[in-house]
């Protein structure tokens, strides 16, 4: 079975989101309701990149004589209200209300709050915690997840370098555009595990290129021709697949091309700004055409004839079958034509033509989010 990996945004109330006030630091009235300037276009810039959003603040003292919850609530609302009227909700809201001095668990930086996210379910490693404390970073670490500062001051270095916490803060931004501008560069990824009682199958695909990339299947020609893909499609490609090549190539090939088709299927999340279409090109003798629509429905048509049983370790009769699931799996028309004369030439022309087609579809127009799509929906 596949398992997708859920991604979240852990972020930061007072001093984040909203001003905190000096004093009691406590926003216990309308009067009090400030936004952080950019905050609600940040927010609303985020909540269409895929990850769920969660709300994560201490508020010392809630529920006792000194922060009593009726006077917590009308501003809290009030805020939740704003930013639903933006597009912004969030998936969950953890709120502590103890005091430091009791040291509880579910207090931050420590993580008791945060068992449902703990439990696997979430690729805590492609997660943020964005707050404007140091305690937000710390977060971060003990999540296992990574950290964003919020630093209009900019005098988060010192703090992080001060508490040995540089290497788990990825940015400290000055404003929420900054926040907004570096996610959207980097939101792009997933990791999908694949489990069968015949192979053990992981991918981690960015795509928009950040990140190692490695490949190991077993079979050193369709390591070979995975390559061409992070090389020609400009992605960042993890294959880690141990299957029962005992047996024969079939299991291994069609497993990691599902795997790698939900990676770039979840990868790509809601589609916003994508160009949707993809490319011909030569290699040598041969030349290899691969049309491709990320639109939603699913359309295989192949017509490469091989001459060969074999090239490399790989049967040339899997090529079309990898091809078909990979299709199934992206949810995606592919449509694949290539001619020539020496097969391994023929192998990868088509390779390197999908991996290109696929960085022209996957491509985002940083000024456009919208679908690319006349229904409104793919």
């Amino acid at each position: 079975m596949s398992e997708y990996k859920r991604k979240a945004l852990f972020v930061d109330r007072d001093g984040t989101i909203i001003v905190e006030p000096p004093g009691d630091y406590q926003v216990d009235s309308l009067e009090k309701l400030l936004f952080v300037p950019g905050a609600i276009s940040g927010l609303k810039s985020l909540s269409e990149l895929g990850y769920e959003l969660v709300l994560a603040s201490n508020q010392d003292g809630l529920g006792t004589p000194s922060f009593p919850e009726e006077t917590f609530h009308p501003a809290h609302e009030k805020m939740l209200a704003t930013l639903a009227g933006e597009g912004v909700t969030f998936n969950d809201q953890l709120i502590d209300p103890t005091l430091p001095e009791e040291n509880a668990p579910t207090r931050k930086p420590r993580t008791g709050m945060f068992g449902r996210y703990l439990s696997g379910e979430y690729d805590l490693s492609a997660s943020y915690v964005i707050g404007d404390r140091i305690t937000d970073i710390e977060l971060a670490r003990n999540l296992g997840a990574q950290g964003i500062l919020f630093d209009p001051e900019g005098t988060g270095r010192d703090r992080l370098v001060a508490a040995g916490l540089v290497d788990h803060c990825v940015l400290a931004a000055r404003s929420w555009s900054e926040i907004a501008a570096w996610l959207r560069r980097t939101s792009r990824s997933a990791e999908v595990v694949r489990n069968t009682r015949e192979t053990r199958i992981t991918v981690r695909i960015d795509l928009d290129g950040v990140g190692e990339s490695r490949i190991s299947t077993g079979l050193k020609f369709f390591d070979h021709m995975l390559d061409q893909i992070v090389h020609h499609a400009g992605v960042s490609l993890t294959v880690s697949a141990d299957g029962d090549l005992e047996v024969d190539e079939h299991h291994t090939m069609e497993d990691v091309a599902i795997t790698l088709g939900e990676a770039i299927r979840s990868a790509l999340g809601d589609k916003r700004g994508i160009e949707r279409y993809g490319f011909v090109l030569p290699m040598d003798e041969c030349r290899a055409m691969v049309l491709i629509d990320f639109g939603g429905r699913i359309d295989f048509e192949w017509d490469v004839p091989f001459t060969r049983e074999r090239v490399g370790d790989v049967p040339t009769e899997m090529f079309s079958h990898f091809f078909k699931s990979l299709c199934a799996a992206m949810q995606c028309n592919l449509h694949v034509k290539a001619s020539g004369e020496n097969n391994h030439h023929l192998a990868e022309a088509v390779f390197k033509a999908f991996a290109r087609a696929l960085r022209m579809a996957v491509r985002r127009d940083v000024f456009s989010y919208e679908l690319p799509s006349s229904k409104g929906v793919i």
